[in-house]
């Protein structure tokens, strides 16, 4: 258990190191920002559709299989995931958007680090549990969610500064609405002591699969221009082929 609490402590603080790096957006002129910004969305997109079908479904079928519990038990819980963020987007019209958001003002700033920090929550959960399960899964399950973290951090600074923060105010509340990372990893960690939390890494694929696919593939396939197009493939390619080859060296 001191081993899983160092582990989840790690990728928490690491996630929030991540937040502060994203300030670099600081330095950057607005067109240089929109010039990096999507095609690490698309990797991101990459990451995290490798992150659930080359690491959580599999690891969720072979322990439904060794619990002897049914076959589709996994997918269900695949589909509930999924389920439940389209209901989200459905019922609080918050779309995982990162360029849109930058036509609004303040109040949006505001929603958006409200969002950013309950989706940072759930990443916190998703992680822990993959450690639960596995400590190379949970390594593999935190380089996607990093992967999806830095694109939305640039895009989040950019809206927050087009929407009249301050670059020091910025930083520290998005600093701390990062946190919260943490904070679902531990509460996911002691409630494990009680519960059965094993539904949580084929939960977290639907959720991991419902952003990529759903959210972010739209916004790099909107455009006419091939050699946009191509960056664009490269980088989510390269996204999922990152997630392939973790898989690859850690179970050979």
């Amino acid at each position: 258990m001191t081993e899983l609490y160092g582990w989840i402590l790690l990728s928490g603080l690491s996630m929030t190191a991540i937040a502060v790096m994203g300030a670099v957006t600081f330095f950057l002129k607005e067109d240089t920002r929109e010039r990096l910004l999507l095609p690490l969305v698309a990797f991101s997109a990459g990451s995290l559709l490798g992150g659930a079908f080359f690491h959580m479904i599999p690891e969720s079928v072979a322990t439904a299989r060794l619990a002897a519990d049914a076959a589709t038990t996994p997918f269900v819980w695949v589909v509930a995931g999924f389920t439940s963020f389209l209901a989200l987007e459905q019922l609080l019209h918050w779309h995982h958007c990162h360029r849109q958001a930058t036509d609004e003002r303040t109040p949006l700033g505001l929603l958006l680090l409200l969002g950013g920090g309950f989706h940072n929550f759930l990443g916190g959960v998703a992680v822990a549990g993959a450690f639960l399960f596995d400590t190379a899964l949970g390594i593999s399950i935190w380089f996607a969610a990093a992967a999806h973290e830095f694109p939305q951090q640039l895009g989040k600074y950019g809206v927050l500064l087009y929407g009249g923060w301050t670059r020091r105010h910025a930083l520290l509340v998005n600093t701390l609405t990062s946190t919260s990372f943490l904070a679902g990893g531990l509460l996911t960690l002691a409630v494990s002591r009680e519960l059965d939390v094993s539904f949580i890494v084929p939960f977290a694929a639907g959720n991991f699969i419902y952003i990529g696919a759903s959210d972010l593939v739209p916004e790099v396939n909107k455009h006419h221009d091939l050699g946009t197009n191509l960056v664009h493939f490269a980088s989510f390619a390269a996204g999922a082929g990152l997630l392939f080859t973790i898989q690859v060296l850690t179970h050979g």
